[in-house]
């Protein structure tokens, strides 16, 4: 429904209640739609934390570069997405950096330019978001593509261009040019630089001399630390600080990123704008007392307190495009004049759970009333093979892999696709059966033998929940307890605070994470917390340093063994190896494919 109101438009926004819901909605797009995107929104309570990852900024960057460029996209975001000052669009149209072959460029500019746009200059590119010079060598890799670029020169001429493999360092393809978008969402030239430390400066010495006649001594003398710790590290090195919360102090002109789409030709889809709303509410709500806490504490300014849309201004941004509202229910929809309405049926396609009689019966009753059908099979092995199924039952059913072509009335077709769950619309006669309405979308679990929990890296502060189990490497078992600003040596920073066995508690800087691992989710069964400073972690470290000895002596003869003997010869693969291969859901890589 949504993909045809919105297949004459370039762009299609989607703005649902919550994350959860727009993922599920994303996983099903792309059935219809190859160049959809998922938006993610910016966890503001974190605003003032200091150490960021790369996932959320990359996933937006790859839709604003699309934006710019103007690609037809399908874009599915929730309301609280469009809450946080972002840059203005126009930025990022003139701090792209094209190279072209052929092209004389200035090497120090450039790199003076990757740096100031959130690229981290090292000795050899192995991450998105980093650049490195080797003599006549310029090697980037834009947060916005999946491949490095090397660029050679000939003096100050750019001789070629090629993509090269992350791993091996070696070149792929040959490219005539090359676009570098930012690496991050916030950058600022000298001059916004300079303006921008001078207004946070500014700021902090009437909030310190403030603090100062209510006798709050500590307060300022916190907030003074923390401001100039900020500032410090920002000179020496930009991309190590969270610019966000102080975007309105070296940007007057902040927009939201619902503005992006001003002169695009845009559609908007409202999904449930009730519930949106509530969300946007509740969010703005949680972010409004978790920093007027931090406020009286002086570990932010005030300025730091206005750094989001509200859920008002965000719907006039909205309604300055065509929008049209969705909602399961009718009602009264706050803010917004509803022009037209229409109404229209839908309704789930049932679930067979292996039942192909039932389903067989059904399809024929539907064809009777020329119902249009179609099935989706994942695989086009299994979708042949159900095409063949449903012959044994006197139903003739077309397979087409693509979905090229139309379905007449009464005919059934067979396509491959994937969807979670099937629907019907009565007013087109027309309905969809899924895989998951014919085997059943839940398997019967088989009775659970004992889990041991493995540990899992922690990349971001985010992979972590209140109550969720950590493993230090030193200090073994402890819970997380979430961030608390601490003071050492006159400096606040952010520290992870881990609860052990006794009321014990560690406190793990945030740019440390590497020594923690995540147990399990705080939902599983409690395991027994070690006690900091004793004995038992460390013993139990020795054995398993015995356990692991042991294995791999165990393998180094197992492996000496094989080697000792002839291989066997596997036949061709069978078509139950073609339907696994084809039953994968995304794009395989060389080595998967290998």
């Amino acid at each position: 429904f949504i993909h045809g109101l919105g297949s004459g438009h370039t762009f299609r926004l989607i703005i649902t209640y919550n994350e959860l819901r727009a993922k599920e909605m994303y996983e099903d797009y792309r059935l219809y739609d190859r160049e959809v995107y998922y938006y993610p929104a910016r966890d503001l309570i974190f605003y003032s934390a200091d150490i960021h990852g790369q996932a959320i900024v990359k996933e937006r960057l790859k839709i604003i570069k699309r934006i710019v460029e103007n690609q037809p996209t399908t874009i599915i975001t929730t309301l609280d997405g469009g809450m946080d000052f972002c840059l203005p669009f126009v930025l990022y149209e003139n701090k792209k950096i094209l190279l072209k072959e052929a092209d004389i460029i200035d090497l120090e500019k450039i790199k003076k330019d990757l740096v100031t746009r959130g690229y981290e200059n090292v000795s050899q590119v192995d991450n998105e978001g980093q650049f490195a010079v080797r003599g006549g060598i310029l090697d980037i890799f834009p947060l916005t593509e999946e491949q490095p670029y090397r660029i050679e020169l000939w003096g100050d001429e750019i001789d070629t261009i090629r993509t090269i493999d992350v791993e091996s360092q070696r070149s792929i393809e040959n490219v005539s040019e090359v676009t570098v978008y930012p690496a991050v969402e916030i950058f600022f030239d000298e001059d916004e630089k300079l303006g921008g430390i001078r207004a946070v400066r500014e700021e902090m010495e009437n909030c310190v001399r403030k603090f100062k006649e209510e006798g709050k001594v500590e307060e300022g003398a916190r907030l003074r630390d923390t401001v100039e710790n900020f500032i410090e590290t920002y000179e020496a090195c930009p991309n190590m600080v969270n610019l966000e919360s102080y975007v309105p102090y070296f940007c007057k002109e902040t927009v939201s990123f619902f503005d992006y789409f001003k002169d695009k030709d845009v559609i908007v889809f409202l999904d449930e704008l009730n519930r949106a709303n509530e969300r946007c509410e509740t969010v703005e709500y949680e972010f409004r007392e978790s920093m007027a806490n931090r406020l009286t504490k002086g570990y932010i300014l005030p300025g730091q307190m206005d750094v989001l849309y509200n859920q008002p201004q965000l719907i006039r941004k909205l309604l300055q495009y065509p929008v049209v509202l969705i909602s399961t229910l009718d009602g009264t929809t706050k803010d917004i004049k509803v022009s037209r309405t229409f109404s229209f049926f839908v309704q789930s396609s049932p679930s067979y759970n292996n039942n192909f009689a039932v389903m067989a019966k059904d399809i024929e009753s539907l064809k009777k009333k020329g119902y249009r059908v179609l099935l989706l099979s994942a695989s086009e092995t299994r979708g042949r093979r159900l095409c063949a199924d449903l012959e044994d039952f006197g139903i003739y059913a077309v397979y087409d892999r693509d979905m090229s072509h139309s379905i007449e009335k009464g005919q059934v077709m067979v396509a491959k696709g994937n969807l979670r769950r099937g629907f019907e619309y009565p007013l087109l006669s027309f309905v969809v059966v899924t895989e998951g309405d014919i085997f059943g979308g839940q398997k019967k679990k088989k009775k659970k033998k004992q889990r041991i929990y493995e540990g899992t890296k922690i990349h971001s502060f985010s992979d972590l929940k209140v109550g969720d189990y950590v493993v230090h490497e030193n200090h073994g078992l402890g819970i997380y307890q979430g961030i608390e600003k601490i003071e050492v040596d006159k400096v606040t920073k952010d520290y992870l605070k881990i609860q052990y066995a006794g009321g014990s508690n560690l406190y793990v800087l945030a740019t440390s994470l590497d020594v923690l691992q995540k147990y399990a989710g705080s939902e599983a069964k409690a395991p027994k917390l070690n006690r900091l400073n004793s004995p038992e972690w460390k013993k139990t470290k020795t054995r398993v340093k015995g356990a692991v000895k042991e294995i791999a002596k165990e393998l180094v003869d197992l492996y000496a063994k094989r080697q000792a003997r002839e291989g066997f010869a596997y036949g061709k693969d069978t078509v139950w190896q073609t339907e696994f291969e084809e039953m994968f859901p995304y794009e395989e890589t060389d080595d998967q494919l290998s």
